[in-house]
């Protein structure tokens, strides 16, 4: 049964009433987002036909798979090299805490990769039944918008399906972008990254971002040589500058030769390996060479220009803080938005849009305090503002508390490598505005943090909060001495 919208708090006709549909709500995209939104309409009632590209680990414009780009090719994969390559230094460690260790230790690669494949397989099949229990329709082939409420599916085989629809919801998420240098052909991105028959001796990481400092931590943790380059003075541009700096030392530290302020001109192919060639005149031979600049969203082959949807300039679909597009039938969630592109801010908006189109429930994503995570090695995770941006929001002064140790676990196994904790405080109201850690475990404990975030703590409720001991986690409970007190507007200083 076809439901009424409601939104800011009035019932939004978007069709004439009495016109019959094939379906409430057809989704293009099965990844993240788009399952997320298509099994919460169904649980509201509504009639829901999903469309999603052929199953392959390396996405094309031809292929992808239920589960999307977190699930096949991003996220969890990512995820599961990096816990194999975390293993390299545990074991290293490992000796003076008594275990005896082999001078020479093996890595079977083929071994790992089959692992994250055959998870890869088991999830894409988890998520194919999650829309089954829900009485979703699931067809596979490539989705496009061919009118306000019209779609039409290609079938693998060519066969062309027509549907209606009284509400079609994008959620085709992104795709790794290639600088035009010449000879990217020779380089690979993270799709192609996750599925290498070998293990790179030598692999080039050019960016900066999320994944280029992830892949290149995954491939010196399996024992590779690796050299990161990026255009800016530090990697992971966006993060609190202080962390970044950490993160940066914390990657020299593991092996890992940094090219900041550098770019990529040509890849050239030669006898040995891939020439790389830089702006600086410098030269060296990989086999291997990562380009991790960037994604853009999928959106070419919708169809979006004839129907009237309105793009940017990047091919982002425009929606408002309800997720919908200018053609009050057409809607969009998750990366293809290019809003906050995380997979947990698309089942975020993909939940959202099944209250307030189906739910009876006028729903607007919160953007404010969402946590993160890079899970280089050690990784960085953050919840609230940066320092940076703390001075730029607030009126008053900025308290910055920080906190930089040996964890306890380096103490016996001598890896020089410390931890390092920050807030970021209101000086006015006592308000913890941001938070951040580089260092064993981040991730897991600043998903507390985040939801004290959310509640809107102060730094005397942190303070007044009892610690475990002994705990890495504690030391964001006993920061009592501030760092810095800085002027709102003024310039943040590290202490690095």
């Amino acid at each position: 049964m076809a439901r009424k919208m409601l939104v800011d708090g009035e019932l939004n006709q978007t069709n004439k009433e009495g016109a019959e549909y094939d379906f409430d709500l057809f989704v293009i995209g099965a990844g993240s987002g788009g399952v997320r939104a298509a099994r919460f309409s169904a649980n509201y009632g509504a009639k829901v036909g999903i469309c999603e590209l052929p199953f392959h680990p390396i996405s094309s414009e031809v292929i992808g798979g239920v589960g999307g780009t977190c699930v096949i090719r991003g996220c969890v994969p990512k995820k599961i090299l990096v816990y194999g390559a975390t293993f390299g230094g545990e074991i290293e460690d490992a000796r003076n805490y008594g275990w005896e260790v082999n001078e020479k230790l093996d890595f079977n690669w083929k071994k790992l990769l089959q692992k994250k494949t055959d998870e890869i397989n088991r999830l894409n099949g988890i998520y194919k039944r999650l829309l089954s229990n829900a009485s979703v329709k699931l067809l596979e082939g490539e989705g496009k918008i061919v009118g306000p409420n019209k779609v039409e599916v290609t079938q693998p085989d060519g066969t062309k399906l027509s549907y209606s629809a009284k509400h079609i919801l994008i959620a085709t998420g992104s795709r790794a972008h290639r600088p035009p240098i010449p000879g990217q052909e020779l380089a690979i991105t993270s799709d192609e990254a996750l599925s290498l028959d070998d293990l790179p001796k030598h692999a080039v990481v050019f960016g900066g971002g999320y994944i280029a400092v992830e892949f290149a931590s995954i491939w010196r943790g399996l024992g590779a040589t690796v050299d990161l380059f990026y255009r800016k003075e530090l990697p992971l541009r966006g993060f609190d500058d202080e962390m970044r700096a950490v993160v940066a030392r914390n990657l020299e530290g593991r092996g890992i030769k940094l090219h900041p302020q550098t770019n990529l001109t040509e890849l050239v192919k030669t006898d040995n390996g891939i020439k790389v060639i830089t702006d600086h005149g410098g030269e060296l031979i990989a086999d291997v060479v990562l380009f991790a600049t960037g994604r853009l969203p999928n959106t070419k082959r919708l169809n979006l220009e004839a129907v009237g949807v309105e793009i940017d300039k990047t091919g982002a679909v425009k929606v408002d803080e309800y997720s919908r597009t200018n053609i009050p039938s057409i809607w969009a969630v998750g990366d293809v938005t290019n809003r906050m592109n995380l997979t947990p801010v698309a089942l975020m908006e993909g939940t959202c849009f099944a209250k307030t189109v189906f739910g009876g429930e006028s729903s607007k994503p919160d953007y404010r305090n969402i946590p993160c995570a890079v899970f280089s090695i050690p990784p960085l995770s953050i919840v609230g503002l940066s320092e940076e941006e703390a001075i730029e929001q607030v009126n008053g002064d900025v308290l910055v508390f920080t906190s930089t140790f040996n964890p306890m676990k380096n103490t016996v196994s001598g890896r020089q490598e410390k931890t390092i904790m920050k807030l970021v405080v209101d000086a006015e109201t006592d308000k913890v505005l941001g938070a951040s850690m580089c260092g064993p475990d981040a991730p897991e404990i600043m998903q507390g943090i985040a939801v004290a975030l959310k509640c809107g703590a102060t730094k005397a409720q942190f303070d007044s909060t009892v610690g475990i001991h002994p705990s890495a986690a504690e030391e964001f409970v006993t920061m009592r001495s501030v760092s810095r007190r800085v002027t709102a507007r003024g310039k943040a200083k590290t202490n690095l």
